[in-house]
């Protein structure tokens, strides 16, 4: 297992980013006083609260691609392409944060990096898939 190394290393790395966002979330909470289980309040909080709901989302989509694309293409690009992605999302929460009319870049680069992740993934599947196939022949 130790072949994989670098994207566990990311996969911790980005469990880190999603726990750093829920603890930013709840002293928003507490700052601008918006009591559990409210989830509207405070725009300040609103936003964090977002930034923490869609990276959850981000992350349905990005751990399997993360994992399937070290697999079965190739782990240090994955790896690379997974730092890519924690990177983005540190960019979206920062821009989104302060003002949401300025998150589209980090949105940006973490979408791309997951896409690759995602069709790369896709592709060696596949590959693997019609090589079996054919050494079946």
């Amino acid at each position: 297992m130790l072949q994989y190394v670098h994207v566990a290393m990311v996969t911790v790395i980005s469990l880190i980013l999603f726990l750093w966002m829920g603890i930013r979330v709840g002293s928003a909470r507490q700052r601008h006083a918006v009591t559990a289980p409210a989830t509207t309040g405070h725009p300040e909080f609103e936003r964090h609260f977002r930034v923490q709901a869609n990276t959850l989302e981000g992350l349905v989509l990005f751990l399997p691609s993360l994992w399937l694309f070290a697999i079965y293409v190739y782990e240090p690009i994955a790896a690379g392409l997974g730092l890519v992605w924690v990177i983005g999302r540190i960019m979206y929460m920062m821009s989104y944060v302060k003002d949401p009319a300025k998150r589209g870049r980090g949105f940006g680069i973490q979408a791309l990096a997951m896409l690759v992740l995602l069709i790369g993934a896709l592709g060696g599947v596949a590959w693997a898939m019609a090589g079996e196939f054919m050494s079946r022949g």
